[in-house]
């Protein structure tokens, strides 16, 4: 049987009793159906993780016998900063999970020209804090211990600005180079995805202006998420720990 997978913002130590309140209780008694005694594993994104066995199970809270530490690390030796340009609904959840599963390290949301999304300051905390919940569901269900840091969502200008690893990729459609002839990046790397309208003219220029390579996708037009999740599985199979 599948042991199930716990993200917990708590202090953890082995032979701590934690109680549970609020949705980490209604989750594991009402979804994961958990009943006094069952094997859970849990972590705090401070590195490892712990066992964990229920120890009691109450009508408002949940109690876990914290039991022993273990060292599992499944990030990967290439880190991966991926700008994401905001799409709507469904599809930015799907790309941040998956890239989260895919193991990049650092997910910034990004507003570009063509993004039908327009988010106010309040909008843009609280998609930060759905997003936020998604990256640790996948986390829990991929076996990483160390969660994507995920930063509130920024205009494309700030976060080309920012201090980005040296390796540096933006996708366009009709480039002949791809990641097969990119150089191999020293551990690290980032990575921007555009709008499903594509970026404007005036925002490669300042990409690239900003030290990023224009690299193709090859022959067919895909979609913002999928775009996301297929390069970072390309870049992991070339130069991290996938394949």
């Amino acid at each position: 049987m599948r042991i199930s997978r716990l993200f917990i913002e708590h202090d953890l130590a082995e032979g701590l009793l934690l109680s549970l309140e609020s949705d980490a209780a209604h989750y594991l008694r009402n979804v994961l159906r958990l009943k006094k005694g069952f094997l859970l594993t849990v972590f705090n994104g401070q590195g490892g993780e712990y066992a964990a066995t229920v120890h009691e199970v109450h009508r408002k809270a949940v109690v876990l016998d914290i039991g022993i530490w273990r060292d599992v690390d499944l990030e990967s030796p290439l880190k991966i900063e991926l700008g994401l340009s905001v799409s709507r609904g469904e599809r930015m959840d799907v790309a941040i999970q998956k890239a989260t599963e895919l193991g990049v390290a650092v997910i910034t949301p990004v507003i570009t020209e063509h993004c039908v999304v327009k988010l106010t300051d309040e909008r843009r905390l609280q998609r930060h804090q759905h997003w936020q919940s998604i990256v640790y569901r996948a986390c829990e269900q991929c076996g990483r211990n160390v969660p994507p840091i995920l930063n509130i969502t920024t205009d494309l200008a700030q976060w080309l600005g920012g201090d980005l690893p040296a390796s540096r990729i933006i996708f366009e459609p009709g480039k002949l180079d791809t990641l097969k002839s990119y150089k191999k990046p020293e551990g690290s790397v980032s990575v921007l995805i555009g709008p499903e309208g594509g970026f404007s003219e005036q925002e490669v220029v300042g990409a690239e202006t900003s030290g990023f390579t224009a690299l193709g996708f090859g022959p067919r037009v895909v979609r913002n998420e999928t775009a996301a999740i297929a390069s970072i599985a390309a870049m992991q199979v070339l130069w991290g720990d996938m394949g």
